[in-house]
C-alpha cells in the first residue's frame, strides 16, 4: 500500500490550502484515514480522522472549526481543507491509513503512512 500526499506550500496567515493523499495498492474504502503533522523539534500530532465510509470525522482542538477532512472513495483520495491558517500550523503533514474499523488519534495504530508534504504559514 502506498500513500502519496501533495498540496503543501507557502501561504500567508489567514490563507487556505487543500492537501490531497492518494492511496494505491490496497482497499482504500476499508481504511480509516487521518492526517497528522510534525513541526520541527516536536512530536508528530493528530490533526483529523475520517472513518472508512466518510460518515464520521474527528478533529484535534487546534484543527476544529478551521480544517475539514473528507474522502472520495472512487478516487482513492482523502483531503484536508485548511482555512484560516496560522503560523503555528507550519509543519510537515502526513496522511495515514488505519487498517481496521473505528478511529484513532494515535500514530502507532496506523499501518500505512505517506511521505509528508510541507506546509509553511508566514506571518
Amino acid at each position: 500500500v502506498q500513500l502519496q500526499a501533495s498540496g503543501g506550500g507557502l501561504v500567508q496567515a489567514g490563507g487556505s490550502l487543500r492537501l490531497s493523499c492518494v492511496v494505491s495498492g490496497g482497499t482504500f474504502s476499508a481504511y480509516g484515514m487521518a492526517w497528522f503533522r510534525q513541526a520541527p523539534g516536536k512530536d508528530r500530532e493528530f490533526v483529523a480522522h475520517c472513518t472508512y465510509n466518510g460518515v464520521s470525522t474527528y478533529y484535534s482542538a487546534s484543527a476544529k472549526g478551521r480544517f475539514t477532512i473528507s474522502r472520495d472513495n472512487p478516487k482513492n483520495t482523502v483531503y484536508l481543507q485548511m482555512n484560516s491558517l496560522k503560523p503555528e500550523d507550519t509543519a510537515v503533514y502526513f496522511c495515514a491509513a488505519l487498517a481496521r474499523r473505528g478511529y484513532s488519534t494515535k500514530t502507532y495504530d496506523f499501518t500505512y503512512w505517506g511521505q509528508g508534504t510541507l506546509v509553511t504559514v508566514s506571518s
